[in-house]
């Protein structure tokens, strides 16, 4: 008898713009939480590297400056997203009913792409049947 014997999920960060996307990390993981941790912990890297802490004292002069009022901020959407417990709900509903989960932050052209999807293996008989030769 063959069926779904183990779920794994993949997990992977993308982001891009226009017509160009690039792969900034991935993962297998045993378990949907673990997927999801994980692409929590991506959140909070990436958003890092957009939007460093300006106090910091490894940039040159005049790298940050403030974001206009009401624009677009990946940064910040990235950071909500990994902080607020109704997505985490949200995404863990939805792979633990087979389906794939996706979030993503925008900037003006630029995207970043948060997604973790159910990898289902199927098990292999456990014993062949003989042909009579």
């Amino acid at each position: 008898m063959t069926g779904v014997e183990h779920v794994e999920y993949l997990a992977d960060a993308y982001g891009g713009s226009g017509a160009r996307s690039v792969f900034l990390g991935g993962t297998l993981a045993p378990n949907r939480r673990l997927a999801l941790r994980w692409l929590r912990r991506q959140a909070h890297r990436l958003a890092d590297a957009l939007d460093p802490d300006p106090r910091t004292t490894h940039l040159p002069a005049r790298a940050l400056r403030p974001a206009p009022p009401g624009a677009e901020h990946a940064p910040s959407q990235l950071r909500f997203w990994a902080a607020d417990l109704t997505y985490a709900e949200e995404a863990t509903d939805r792979l633990a009913t087979g389906y794939p989960y996706c979030f993503t932050a925008r900037e003006g052209p630029a995207w970043y792409r948060l997604s973790a999807r159910p990898l289902f293996t199927t098990g292999r008989p456990t014993h062949f049947a003989r042909s009579s030769v």
